[in-house]
């Protein structure tokens, strides 16, 4: 998965950690171990290396439990989570799919960062219960910091953080379309990408200083993400109002099932079209299978008089078949995940409107963009 690394599952949810963490992971626990030296000189050598281990740790386990917010809300909605995974800037949650209203998606947005505030709340009163200046003390109030961070920092307006989740839900439900949220959203994303990037180089070009390195390479990501899920929505807001029967092949390969084979490869031969494999319909125009070009060489020249097509199709697997009516979204999802080259599209009644490929779809939606006023 992307050269992410399975870990195993939390709650049924695949885990993952991408190799970028392991960098992150030693960086943390240098720093956080330099500041226990720092505070704590008594300490035995190599303990506060390792408290700083357990400092990360914690913090990513922090992270994890931001992104389970998330995870538990969506599943409530019914919608599945393919994984979390943790990387450079933190964790990912992956979504199977959007949340059906602006108030589903508000509550999937906002859950992360009100488990950080949670988790700032409860380790800021156990920081107080501990009373003394120990290291556990010192730990448990940078926890709490990181946290508090963690909720603020999500919090920023601007996708693809939690903020900017937030402002898409509440974009989508005044305007009552979620694209033209997302595309809000990602372009005030991308000012404070521009805003984080120029506040990373300005003390690098003044005076060299590497201090707000980190600031620059969180703008390039957001200015990268926000952009992408942008391109994104203005690409899915073209599929509005688009059904299975809009992008249907205007040639699809159709055959009738009492055709003979003498008469189906008379067709072919006088036909341009290349098709190698036809849809075989009944006389009500349902569909009933396929047959391919090649089942003609099962039988000998003579016998192709004799012969119809529905002596030869095979049946079509259901999955491979899709509703006219259906979102022409979900449909080019669908082709997408399971990289199928083509679908068939049928009525309710199982009359047959014809054969979908990626091609067709991206031609309509070219077209569709075409047309439409910039």
């Amino acid at each position: 998965m992307n050269g992410n690394i399975r870990i195993g599952n939390l709650f049924g949810i695949p885990f993952y950690v991408n190799p970028s963490w392991f960098l992150v992971l030693g960086l943390f626990t240098w720093s956080y171990s330099s500041g226990i030296t720092a505070q704590f000189p008594a300490l035995n050598s190599g303990v506060p290396l390792l408290l700083g281990l357990v400092t990360s740790l914690l913090l990513f386990a922090s992270v994890l439990a931001h992104e389970l917010g998330h995870s538990f809300v969506a599943l409530r909605q019914g919608i599945g989570v393919q994984s979390i995974t943790l990387f450079l800037f933190g964790g990912l949650a992956s979504l199977d799919q959007e949340s059906k209203t602006p108030g589903e998606a508000f509550w999937v947005a906002i859950a992360g960062p009100v488990v950080s505030l949670l988790l700032f709340g409860l380790l800021s009163l156990m920081t107080l219960a501990t009373g003394a200046a120990t290291p556990l003390t010192a730990i448990l109030s940078l926890l709490a910091s990181v946290n508090l961070a963690l909720a603020l920092f999500n919090l920023i307006p601007g996708l693809p953080l939690d903020g900017g989740n937030i402002l898409k839900a509440l974009v989508w439900k005044v305007t009552g379309n979620p694209y033209k949220g997302v595309a809000f959203a990602s372009r005030v994303g991308q000012i404070f990408g521009w805003v984080a990037i120029a506040s990373g180089l300005l003390p690098l070009v003044i005076s060299g200083s590497l201090g707000s390195v980190w600031n620059l390479l969180i703008g390039v990501f957001l200015l990268q993400n926000a952009g992408r899920a942008g391109q994104s929505a203005k690409i899915q807001e073209q599929f509005i109002g688009l059904t299975a029967a809009d992008a249907v092949a205007l040639n699809s390969p159709v055959v009738s099932a009492q055709l003979s084979l003498r008469e189906f490869a008379d067709q072919q031969i006088l036909s341009r079209d290349n098709w190698r494999k036809f849809l075989v319909t009944n006389a009500e125009g349902q569909l009933v299978g396929e047959i391919a070009i090649d089942a003609l060489q099962t039988r000998s020249v003579e016998q192709w008089v004799d012969t119809q097509v529905q002596d030869l199709m095979k049946p079509i697997e259901p999955s491979l078949t899709v509703a006219s009516g259906q979102p022409l979204l979900e449909v080019a999802k669908l082709l997408e995940e399971k990289q199928l080259p083509a679908l068939t599209v049928v009525r309710d009644n199982g009359v047959l409107v014809g054969i979908l490929e990626k091609a067709s779809i991206r031609d309509l939606i070219q077209r569709r963009t075409q047309a439409t006023p910039a």
